[in-house]
């Protein structure tokens, strides 16, 4: 009889293309909905029972975390993509190994990343130019968030095991227990005690880390080859070289990526905290409405690399293709609801017209280009799946943290108006479109793991 894992994965490997991506990519959904939820119920909860820099201390904190967490969570995405090929290929012994290197992995980057944030987060925020009146209140949040750092990685090291083995129903339970969770603590330390940014953080550490506990209890508890056993932890060279050469690129290019957008972040720091502000809330209402896209995209490299490691190539083709297409016909279908209708969202976070304002004008002048973020993302995540990991790292730094910088900072000299920040987005999501277009037209990614 088959296993669970072995009967989701099947639906990766055989079937209704479509059926299977989308069958998939469902609960991958709702998991990144419940995860942009502990974000956003901290912002209304901060925003409506705490002062306006309190809101621009959260709102602005996603880029710093995103350097440091974001290095270590896309080595973790390397690890699922190494177990998905062996899992596809049912390699067992491989597995095994893969599962229990990336766990051990995902404990000795949570210590790493608690003593890099602790440590260097006051000098980033300085270096970022964060205004006075709001310093206080991103120290304090920034705090409590990297002392307990390990229970967003660990939750993520966790997630891409499971969706590698093909499970993304059980991570999905999880996380929305933990958000009800979340929710409530939200409450109780911020409305009924008044603790402003530090009890939003304590309430996401607390709520993340039980989530991060009933994952390691089912892998514990499981009967199959995903199972873990705290035993057989340790690295395996052969399988830490693999993650590495597939994670680490993903690692840097999350990691670069988010110096350009602190440069970003900086010089919409240098408008005020208004500015701050209505950027910080566009970024929430961007993070819950782009969940489709984003979701498909991380279907994608579970799908590929299942089906390149079990050798079925035509199928990993039409994946790509229905992947990619579906999430740019429904990215620019966003993009139109979010240029016409932006106003009445923006004022769910903020009440101020200035804030507005700004969130106004950047969302105005990104949106009908969502369709160039969504084939960057989807193109990007087909192939990270092929194992070409440096490409998507190449392009994006390239794109989406060279070009960008050296675009503001000549345009702020010229043009010295909030818009232009907000043009490098769609300016750089062009190139990217570019690049990773050739690339999957003109090379034979398909035979990427033979070689």
């Amino acid at each position: 009889m088959k296993t669970v894992e072995e009967k989701n994965a099947a639906n990766l490997l055989e079937g209704s293309v479509a059926k299977g991506i989308l069958g998939f990519a469902i609960p991958i959904f709702w998991g990144q909905l419940l995860q942009q939820l502990y974000n956003m119920v901290d912002a209304w909860v901060i925003g409506n029972y705490a002062d306006n820099a309190s809101f621009a201390a959260v709102s602005s904190a996603g880029n710093l975390i995103f350097l440091i967490v974001g290095f270590f969570n896309g080595i973790g995405v390397g690890g699922g993509v190494v177990i998905s090929r062996y899992f596809g290929a049912k390699d067992d012994k491989n597995v095994e190994n893969a599962i229990h290197t990336n766990f051990l992995f995902g404990i000795l980057a949570s210590v790493v990343s608690t003593l890099v944030g602790v440590l260097l987060v006051p000098t980033i925020l300085r270096w970022m130019g964060t205004p006075d009146n709001v310093l206080p209140q991103s120290l304090a949040y920034f705090r409590v968030y990297f002392g307990g750092v390990s229970t967003v990685i660990m939750y993520n090291i966790c997630m891409s095991i499971m969706q590698a083995v093909g499970d993304s129903k059980h991570p999905l339970y999880y996380l929305m227990l933990s958000s009800i969770i979340n929710m409530i603590l939200d409450m109780i330390f911020v409305a009924g005690f008044h603790t402003g940014v530090t009890g939003a953080a304590i309430a996401t550490v607390l709520s993340q880390g039980i989530s991060v506990a009933l994952c390691v209890f089912r892998m514990c508890k499981g009967k199959d080859r995903a199972k873990l056993d705290f035993k057989k932890l340790r690295i395996h060279r052969g399988i830490i070289m693999e993650v590495i050469y597939q994670g680490i690129p993903t690692g840097i290019q999350n990691s670069v990526i988010s110096i350009g957008n602190i440069v970003i972040q900086s010089n919409i720091n240098s408008f005020g905290e208004f500015a701050m502000s209505g950027v910080g809330a566009y970024s929430r209402i961007e993070g819950l409405v782009f969940l489709p896209i984003m979701s498909m995209s991380m279907a994608l490299p579970t799908f590929i690399s299942q089906n390149l490691g079990a050798k079925k190539y035509d199928r990993a083709k039409k994946g790509a293709a229905f992947g990619i297409a579906s999430g740019v016909v429904i990215a620019e279908l966003i993009g139109f609801v979010i240029f016409f209708g932006v106003s009445p969202l923006l004022r769910i976070f903020v009440s101020t017209p200035q804030a507005i304002a700004f969130g106004r004008i950047h969302a105005r002048t990104v949106a009908l280009f969502f369709c160039l973020l969504s084939f960057s993302h989807c193109a990007a995540g087909v192939i990270r799946g092929s194992g070409k990991a440096i490409v998507p790292m190449v392009g994006m730094l390239f794109s989406w943290c060279v070009i960008r910088i050296v675009y503001v900072t000549i345009a702020l000299r010229i043009v010295p108006e909030f818009r232009m920040i907000s043009c490098a987005y769609p300016i750089t999501w062009s190139v990217t479109t570019v690049i990773f277009a050739v690339f999957l037209l003109k090379t034979d990614w398909v035979h990427s793991f033979e070689r």
